[in-house]
């Protein structure tokens, strides 16, 4: 009976600490994303290219919905 109290209290342990992870991670890339609009311009500038408004605005946002 000790075993498996042991047993069941690690898988928990695991299963809670599996989504407070995944949901400080989610919350720290809405905080802090990891790419902003000086860095897609500057990576359409150095693939010679002038990049608009609108396709900054849609890479921004396709980013930005990978970690909603």
């Amino acid at each position: 009976m000790d075993i498996l109290s042991v047993i069941l209290g690690i898988v928990v342990g695991l299963i809670i600490g599996f989504f407070a992870a995944r949901y400080f991670f989610k919350k720290q890339m809405r905080e802090n994303p990891p790419i902003n609009e000086k860095m897609i311009r500057a990576m359409f500038m150095e693939m010679g290219r002038k990049p608009s408004e609108v396709q900054i605005k849609r890479i921004l946002s396709s980013v930005n919905a990978q970690y909603k």
